[in-house]
């Protein structure tokens, strides 16, 4: 969205919930001025978190578009989630495992896609996978992950005939550093849900018994780093 149709959209809002730019700004802690900068497209002047708040105080929310070369941008995003697909894909099939990519679901109002669904005949284990190119929100990729592994069994039991005896998830995240600090400062929480850390989670891997639900890094050239762990081997090595 360009910043003088935000800053029209801003007004009429404004407007339609009969607020004076005064009474907005007093209403979210901005000055007048800062309202009527905004109003006149003036975006560029102020902080992000002030086009948020304006926006907020008449019912809305501002979301940003980020352009890059026509639609490529989607399609970057789309390649850097294939890349950590296809990776976890070769690392599981070289354990054993069989993948089934991009499983959806429309089950009573809960709708989505399970990015990888993982099963291992020998133990009749069931694998639901989540991939994350970044980890934005803790509490809403733990909610729908859960979600996943809660209906997994049914999906899988209806469109491939597996009856599972266990039920894990894995989380999968970028080998790089910002994800890694991510998960240290959320590890709290991530530590109750992925609590397979370490040279564990790549031995549950490859002999999967009882719950194994962890969390692992995956880079660029198909090896998988565990969480709190030290560089697995790579699939070719463990061939």
């Amino acid at each position: 969205m360009d910043d003088a149709r935000a800053g029209r959209l801003l007004r009429v809002l404004r407007r339609r919930a009969r607020l004076t730019q005064k009474s907005l700004g007093a209403l979210v802690g901005l000055s007048q001025q800062e309202i009527s900068l905004l109003e006149l497209g003036h975006l560029d002047t102020v902080q992000t978190r002030t086009v948020r708040a304006a926006f907020r105080g008449v019912g809305a929310s501002a979301a940003w578009d980020i352009r890059w070369r026509g639609g490529a941008i989607d399609r970057l995003l789309d390649e850097r989630h294939a890349a950590l697909a296809g990776a976890v894909t070769r690392l599981l099939t070289g354990l054993g495992w069989q993948v089934i990519p991009e499983l959806t679901y429309n089950e009573f109002g809960e709708r989505g896609s399970i990015d990888l669904v993982a099963w291992h005949a020998q133990s009749s284990t069931l694998l639901i996978i989540e991939i994350k190119t970044e980890l934005t929100s803790i509490e809403q990729t733990c909610r729908k992950h859960d979600e996943k592994v809660r209906l997994g069994p049914k999906l899988v039991r209806e469109r491939f005939g597996w009856r599972p005896r266990t039920v894990a998830r894995l989380l999968v995240l970028p080998d790089h550093r910002t994800a890694r600090r991510q998960v240290e400062r959320a590890d709290a929480i991530l530590g109750s849900i992925y609590p397979t850390r370490g040279w564990a989670t790549r031995r549950w891997l490859g002999e999967p018994s009882g719950r194994g639900d962890g969390l692992i890094f995956v880079g660029p050239s198909s090896r998988a780093r565990t969480a709190r762990g030290s560089r697995a081997p790579s699939e070719s090595a463990g061939r």
